[in-house]
């Protein structure tokens, strides 16, 4: 898996102080897209062991609510193995955190995949245009939905 960046002290990606990780792939293709460069699953660095120590040592500041897993799409068939430990891993070592998950898949195409227990609050639906509000709640478009899982 690959990723572009990763942002800390973050307001704008869920609830909270956040640590957001973006990664690399999206089958969606989102015509408007706000990160089109993440498209491509060869795109941006590899996803490492520093990457995943920078999140933790993110994650371990008591005012750091949680993680954010965006992109690209986190649950994009070529992240899903590499999502799902991250995930786990995470709610071990940090089980007062919450994950935030932005998604193109709604929930009922993503229901029976084992992410699903480790995620505290999915963003779900691809952005669409002509839909986009200004201003959003954690969506970019009136189509998406912010479920609480958790």
């Amino acid at each position: 898996m690959n990723y572009h960046n990763i942002t800390k002290c973050d307001l704008k990606n869920g609830e909270g102080i956040r640590v957001v990780l973006w990664v690399s792939g999206c089958e969606h293709k989102c015509i408007g897209c706000h990160n089109p460069q993440t498209w491509s699953k060869d795109s941006g660095i590899p996803f490492d062991d520093n990457a995943k120590l920078e999140i933790f040592e993110e994650l371990e500041k008591d005012y750091v609510t949680g993680l954010t897993l965006s992109g690209g799409d986190p649950l994009a068939k070529s992240n899903r193995n590499e999502i799902l430990d991250l995930m786990i891993e995470v709610k071990d070592k940090f089980p007062n955190k919450d994950i935030w998950c932005y998604t193109g898949y709604e929930l009922n195409e993503i229901r029976d995949l084992e992410h699903i227990k480790y995620i505290d609050v999915l963003v779900d639906g691809k952005f669409e245009k002509e839909l986009s509000i200004p201003s959003p709640k954690w969506c970019g478009s009136s189509n998406q939905k912010v479920i609480y899982l958790k």
